[in-house]
């Protein structure tokens, strides 16, 4: 078992993400221009911990920091001695809590430098690192216990993600992701809430079963969205009716769901962004300046991060 050198350095980008849209659970996921920024270096000795940007008051500074529990449970994966020192300064770009995609963002973003740091050799200063995008989806998403967050992150643009199931006797033992071309006039609006929403609070309200009726339609809803996001986003509104999760979280975002169903009687296609409680809509460049906060409707920040094409990114410091 090899040994993660001192004296590395690399640089980590990753973008956060919006999940499910609507019907989409646990699958469809759209990557954010929304960044955080890593800086890992190793030594020869101890542990040091920064953390900037949004949210940062909420992050801890030691091993418990997710970015470097998970570098460690990939090293752990990929056979790698971790190495005997490392310091890490973070930039948080991602709001915590919101359902922009922050937990699968850091869970990659320690996947791939974990990758990056292991590595026999790296290039020269400056150069992008090759990691293997494949294995980071896979070990990302089995971490995060869902793919379609952090898919996104790993690849960027649109992705249709599953985690095989191997007792159904599922082909391949890597996570599946699809990453159909957007369509290049879709655009995003965020609306962005002071409040925060864990994730394992919006999963625990979740029903276990849910009628065939709703299954069925939202399949169709599913399927359609996929179509709308790539070829015709005029169907956009219809696509992104859901029946498995939303109206169930009501009770847990209910500010979330008042603001989407004002959003959604004015004509756009809003839905909760991932576990929320942030509210996304997706629009069309020609009308996003129209996907405005309706009166009564506040306070909210109104966000138009864009969709980030590329995936996490790791550079030589």
């Amino acid at each position: 078992m090899r040994t993660v050198p001192a004296g590395r350095s690399v640089a980590v980008r990753v973008p956060g993400s919006t999940a499910n849209l609507g019907p989409g659970f646990d699958s469809i996921g759209l990557a954010l221009g929304l960044w955080d920024d890593y800086l890992f270096t190793t030594s020869e000795s101890g542990l040091r911990v920064e953390v900037t940007g949004e949210d940062a008051a909420d992050v801890p500074t030691d091993e418990s920091h997710l970015v470097l529990a998970t570098m460690w449970q990939a090293w752990q994966v990929l056979g790698v001695r971790p190495p005997p020192g490392l310091a890490l300064r973070a930039r948080n770009g991602i709001p915590h809590g919101r359902g922009l995609g922050s937990s699968a963002a850091a869970i990659v973003a320690g996947v791939v430098a974990g990758q990056a740091l292991s590595m026999p050799c790296l290039p020269s200063r400056g150069s992008e690192v090759p990691i293997d995008r494949e294995v980071a989806g896979d070990l990302s998403s089995r971490m995060e216990g869902h793919p379609d967050n952090a898919s996104a992150s790993v690849h960027g643009g649109l992705t249709v993600s599953l985690i095989p199931d191997e007792s159904s006797g599922d082909v391949g033992i890597r996570t599946v992701t699809a990453r159909p071309p957007l369509h290049p006039d879709i655009e995003v609006v965020v609306f962005v809430p002071s409040a925060q929403l864990l994730t394992r609070t919006a999963r625990a309200v979740l029903p276990r079963t849910v009628p065939l009726a709703d299954a069925a339609a939202n399949t169709g809803r599913a399927a359609l969205l996929v179509h709308a996001l790539t070829a015709e986003p005029r169907h956009l509104h219809a696509a992104t009716r859901d029946w498995l999760h939303q109206e169930a979280r009501r009770a847990a975002y209910p500010q979330s769901m008042t603001l989407l169903d004002a959003l959604r009687r004015q004509g756009h296609a809003a839905v909760v962004s991932g576990a929320g409680p942030s509210v996304l809509v997706l629009t069309t460049r020609e009308q996003a300046a129209d996907v405005q906060l309706p009166g009564g409707h506040g306070p909210w920040r109104r966000i138009m991060p864009g969709v980030a094409q590329r995936g996490a990114f790791v550079t030589v410091a």
